[in-house]
């Protein structure tokens, strides 16, 4: 069964040893490596939300349960990230800015599935938009290089891809929108 306080503990001393995401990433493959284990751990997703299990300036572990067909605009975190599935699936679209856009426009660079046992690390460029594509509730966690509710960063306008500041509560309430929906 997952230890919440010991994978922290774990993390923090990857982090300690190596500001990269190499370590965290080698600590979260091995928590979703038992998905059993991490749902025992962190209890059966019931709603969608954000559980904030460590925040400090140099780490954030999350616990983010994303509600059925639920979809995050593009963004970036300016900090590396490393997401480890552990229920469900999240699909990913990255993004690139077009060279010279005075909006600062993206396009579609690619694409990403991830399922359950992958723990795929995210560089601090990367701009990605994330989609929960089935009928039930998905769970990950989620492992930044920082503090992620702190930092200056991104998001896109789903319409015409231009770049506005992030609003985390915004985000935040989406959330929210999506456990209403499942009532």
């Amino acid at each position: 069964m997952l230890d919440r306080e010991r994978f922290v503990e774990d993390c923090k001393a990857a982090v300690a040893e190596d500001s990269s995401h190499k370590g965290v990433r080698e600590v979260v493959a091995r928590a979703v490596s038992d998905p059993a284990g991490v749902l025992a751990g962190l209890g059966e997703p019931g709603r969608a939300e954000v559980q904030r299990l460590y925040v400090s300036d140099t780490l954030t572990v999350l616990n983010v349960i994303w509600g059925p067909m639920m979809t995050l605009m593009p963004h970036n975190h300016e900090m590396w990230a490393v997401i480890g599935m552990y229920t469900g699936r999240e699909d990913n679209i990255f993004w690139r800015r077009v060279k010279d856009d005075p909006d600062g426009r993206i396009e579609a660079a690619g694409a990403k599935a991830m399922v359950v046992k992958d723990a795929t690390p995210l560089g601090p460029e990367i701009i990605h938009s994330v989609t929960n594509p089935i009928q039930k509730l998905t769970g990950a966690i989620h492992v930044y290089g920082g503090n992620f509710f702190e930092v200056d960063r991104s998001e896109w306008d789903p319409l015409d891809l231009s770049e506005k500041a992030y609003d985390v509560e915004k985000n935040m309430r989406l959330f929210e929108e999506a456990n209403a929906r499942l009532a």
